[in-house]
């Protein structure tokens, strides 16, 4: 599948079925990430900033899509020990192939949980929440191919762990998305409520 293809084809899947807060936005920094992942052109920028869909949780935790590999580095650049990715490795173009030995030649401990975009399970976040429990007081950043699975993971994360309140937690889950009833079953569960 061409570039092209597969960034219409995620375009209309993310039109047709999520609710995004920014789709412009959004779609405009993918398709940055698609161009500087496939033809090798840095159009994302270094600083984490302008890492797609980052967003900054506590001075220990950062989370946002897929990183490219300038931008693995400024992430270990910044302190973080831990890069956990919860995407299928073969997903999207996006993929970095090699990110875990990438990740490890940094000297930062790579994890990775794929987590099936359509079919989350509560053993996903139970593997999500071990690693991070694990790492609670190192800096840890989390990425997955939109920062979507992410989000809604630390959504839960923060409410059973660290004693975060909704409406705080949900507002950082909202400056990215409004999960789909796929994630709200999971979260549902999760929370005890499903």
């Amino acid at each position: 599948m061409t570039t092209f293809t597969s960034v219409r084809n995620l375009n209309r899947h993310v039109l047709e079925h999520m609710r995004i807060t920014n789709p412009v936005k959004t779609i405009y920094s993918l398709l940055k990430m698609v161009v500087s992942t496939n033809l090798g052109v840095n159009v994302m920028g270094k600083k984490l900033e302008d890492i797609f869909n980052y967003l900054q949780i506590s001075d220990l935790i950062a989370t946002s899509g897929q990183p490219t590999e300038s931008q693995i580095a400024a992430i270990k650049e910044a302190g973080y020990q831990v890069l956990i990715n919860l995407a299928p490795l073969e997903k999207f173009e996006t993929t970095l192939p090699n990110e875990a030995a990438f990740v490890e030649s940094l000297g930062m401990e790579y994890v990775h949980i794929p987590v099936i975009w359509n079919k989350p399970t509560l053993e996903d976040f139970d593997r999500f929440a071990q690693v991070m429990q694990a790492n609670s007081d190192r800096p840890v950043f989390v990425h997955c191919a939109g920062n979507f699975r992410v989000s809604a993971f630390m959504y839960l994360y923060r409410r059973i762990y660290q004693n975060i309140d909704e409406e705080e937690a949900q507002k950082d889950l909202h400056k990215l998305w409004v999960p789909d009833d796929t994630w709200q079953r999971l979260m549902k569960e999760v929370m005890g409520n499903g």
